[in-house]
């Protein structure tokens, strides 16, 4: 488990949000499933609902806009230290902005942005909001991976935003992972050759997908067909755990994965 109690480094995801057609159905599956509860943060802030693992926030949830397309999906941030400079960047790199940097009230400040095959993610500048206060835990994120048609294209892409370096996974898998520079901390993957459909429907898109951490990965998909939810790929064991792809009511796709312990020291 990691709390998170300040900004993470630039690049790092620090939080996820939704915005779903149904809004109580959605807090019954994912309350059921994750074990969060729901705070609505009022009429000022359009209803935004945080998802909160023992009292923290770890994600945020919306009514959809009826103005927006019928489209749903887990929207990934990366931390800021300067939202409007890696705004920037994307569009130097040959990204496109979705919504422009704006504040947040005093929260922090966000953008939604898309990468050169169409994938969008948000950046996120915390001020009194620094992101998901509980990760790598039950209920909380673990892993975030990018579902792209060229994984070399895309890991030019935010190798140039974001600094990354990107490791090749051996075995003939067409996947890349993402490791922070510095540091070297691993932040996510590429899978190359991919798309997904998305909540809502569609045509298949490059888009980014969060993995859920439970303790029971069997158990997580039992929970995501009694919730009405559908199960793309049963669980399945990998050096880095046993994980399943699903998605829920709405169709919008995730993992639950109960990851491999950490190695002894």
């Amino acid at each position: 488990m990691t709390d998170v109690t300040s900004n993470a480094p630039d690049g790092t995801p620090n939080w996820l949000d939704i915005g779903v057609p149904d809004l109580d159905r959605a807090k019954t599956f994912y309350g059921t499933l994750l074990g969060w509860q729901f705070q609505d943060t009022g009429e000022e802030a359009g209803h935004y609902n945080l998802c909160t693992l023992r009292g923290e926030p770890v994600a945020g949830m919306m009514a959809n806009p009826e103005d927006q397309p019928d489209v749903y999906w887990w929207n990934v941030y990366f931390a800021a230290d300067d939202c409007d400079g890696l705004v920037k960047r994307v569009t130097d790199a040959g990204g496109e902005v979705v919504v422009p940097a704006m504040d947040v009230m005093d929260l922090g400040r966000m953008a939604i942005v898309a990468d050169t095959q169409g994938a969008q993610f948000g950046l996120w500048q915390g001020r009194a909001h620094v992101g998901s206060r509980i990760v790598n835990d039950a209920g909380s994120f673990v892993w975030n991976e990018l579902a792209a048609p060229d994984a070399e294209a895309a890991g030019e892409f935010y190798r140039t935003v974001f600094g990354y370096e990107l490791e090749p996974v051996p075995g003939g898998m067409d996947y890349k992972v993402l490791r922070r520079a510095g540091d070297g901390r691993y932040i996510g993957g590429i899978l190359g050759g991919s798309e997904t459909v998305l909540g809502g429907g569609g045509d298949p898109v490059a888009s980014w997908l969060t993995y859920f951490a439970v303790d029971d990965a069997d158990d997580a998909v039992r929970r995501v067909r009694a919730g009405g939810g559908t199960v793309d790929s049963e669980p399945q064991d990998s050096p880095y755990g046993r994980s399943a792809a699903v998605r829920d009511p709405f169709g919008v796709p995730f993992h639950v994965m109960r990851p491999a312990p950490e190695p002894e020291a």
